[in-house]
């Protein structure tokens, strides 16, 4: 397993997440050495201690505080479960190999830290640290923690099972399962309405030059929200399709050099026609179709309000519908159409 970092970058004025990925060098127990730090570097700035007075253990998740967290608590019950989804949804082997979770109790003592250990490294919110010897996160107490923890957790999750995981795919999974809720697949409304809009300015989807990306370095936001949505459209359109994704990922427990996943997806994806339509017109920016009806029995305070809450969601639901149909109506087309120009 190669090194790696991947981490969590707030982008100015865009309400979602990026992530940058930076390669490191050497690891020996919880101690990270980077070659961005010279050994003048380090004396000259004393190094800031990893948090350990306190840690809770959860299945494969490892959290390591200088503040109390009770067993208990809301976000590690929301990992457990996350975990569990994670391994359910993708059909994957739970592994034993823990995720360290270094939290501190707050962002300036994590940046103390980052700056102290890793001068060179932009400040990000969150980082996952991933090689043969350790699968860590870093990242402090606050509003975004749980959010944060579930996008890291998850790139843990999967190279504790896995061999390799292609860059568009790794964080096309974690960009699925960072939204919390009580079931994964959560539309996020933000990143549908960003590519529909890049749609209408003539972009196209285009999930082969995804593949062509090897660093996060070259992603920008509009990568990260594409593959979240090719992430989406494979594990909720055609069943055909998801279960592509299943045999790829499972391909991936054992090989270092894996084929692109649009090598499959041809005849997969040109049998699901009529099936991807209907999925289309079932997608909707509350979630799935279920939690939708879930929310439509809630009863309202009287009955001028449940009439104008009806309204609303239709019209939302409109609106809505006609942006997500477009936008994976591209993603069909862009993935049938070398096939089709193939079979004439």
């Amino acid at each position: 397993m190669g090194e790696m970092f991947l981490s969590r970058q707030r982008q100015p004025g865009l309400a979602t997440t990026r992530r940058n990925f930076l390669r490191a060098f050497g690891v020996a127990g919880g101690t990270l050495l980077t070659g961005c730090r010279s050994a003048q570097k380090a004396a000259e700035v004393p190094l800031a201690r990893l948090p350990g007075r306190h840690s809770v253990l959860a299945d494969q998740l490892v959290i390591l505080s200088d503040f109390r967290i009770d067993y208990n608590h809301e976000v590690i019950a929301d990992l457990k479960t996350l975990r569990g989804d994670v391994l359910s949804v993708l059909e994957l082997e739970p592994s034993e190999q823990p995720v360290v979770v270094y939290l501190f109790e707050n962002e300036q003592q994590y940046y103390d830290y980052l700056k102290s250990t890793w001068p060179m490294l932009p400040y990000r919110r969150a980082y996952f640290f991933g090689n043969s010897y350790e699968l860590a996160v870093y990242t402090s107490w606050g509003d975004r923690v749980q959010e944060d923890l579930r996008h890291e957790f998850t790139h843990g999750i999967l190279h504790s099972t896995l061999r390799t995981v292609p860059l568009w795919l790794d964080e096309g999974i974690a960009e699925y399962f960072e939204v919390p809720g009580d079931e994964p697949g959560s539309v996020k409304r933000q990143a549908v309405e960003r590519l529909t809009l890049a749609l209408t300015n003539g972009w196209r989807p285009d999930i082969i030059r995804l593949e062509s990306l090897t660093e996060v370095s070259d992603m920008d936001q509009s990568d990260y929200e594409e593959s979240w949505a090719w992430v989406h459209f494979m594990l909720h359109g055609d069943p055909t399709v998801k279960q592509t994704l299943i045999d790829y990922l499972a391909d991936l427990r054992t090989t270092l050099n894996p084929e692109p996943l649009s090598n499959r997806l041809d005849a997969s994806m040109l049998a699901a026609t009529d099936r991807f339509s209907s999925y289309l017109g079932s997608l909707n920016t509350f979630g799935s179709p279920e939690k939708v009806t879930d929310l439509l029995r809630v009863p309202p305070a009287n009955a001028a309000r449940q009439k104008l809450a009806n309204q609303e969601i239709a019209q939302k639901e409109n609106s809505d519908r006609g942006a997500v149909s477009g936008l994976l109506d591209s993603l069909w087309n862009s993935v049938r159409a070398p096939w089709s120009s193939q079979a004439k």
